[in-house]
């Protein structure tokens, strides 16, 4: 959401119960995102890169001053198997959680949602060991 439609002065909460049909430009990507696509009347986050604009304090109600870039840094799995989309703030570090929408890029979701196993924690070579340590037969192979 731009800074003109920011100081539109709506009651407190519009946005959680009325569809915000406004389109933006992307600040990561610079694509256009259109409320089209979205299978929803909330279209809060760029399909293409999953960013976000830190706007609101509570879902809907336009009161963050913060303005910083929300980055997609995971995604978990909703009550009934929605995903949804983690996003944090570039700026001031806040944490929230979005619906992914119909038109959102798969494979950016796949790849957030794999970046876990793919940079675990602790080293692979150390698997056998770890497993031992634990209490397990520490072999991975048959």
């Amino acid at each position: 959401m731009n800074r003109e439609n920011k100081r539109k002065k709506y009651t407190k909460g519009y946005y959680s119960k009325n569809a915000c049909n406004n389109s933006f430009t992307c600040k990561v990507c610079g694509r256009l995102v259109t409320p089209d696509g979205a299978a929803s009347e909330h279209r809060n986050h760029c399909p293409n890169c999953l960013s976000s604009k830190h706007v609101d304090n509570e879902p809907g109600d336009r009161e963050a001053d913060c303005g910083g870039v929300m980055e997609a840094i995971g995604v978990w799995v909703r009550k009934g198997g929605e995903w949804a989309i983690i996003h944090r703030c570039r700026v001031c570090g806040c944490l929230s959680s979005n619906r992914s929408a119909a038109d959102d890029n798969p494979l950016k979701l796949m790849s957030i949602a794999l970046k876990p196993l793919s940079c675990p924690p602790f080293p692979l070579e150390r698997i056998e060991e770890l497993t031992t340590l634990m209490g397990g037969e520490g072999q991975t192979e048959k």
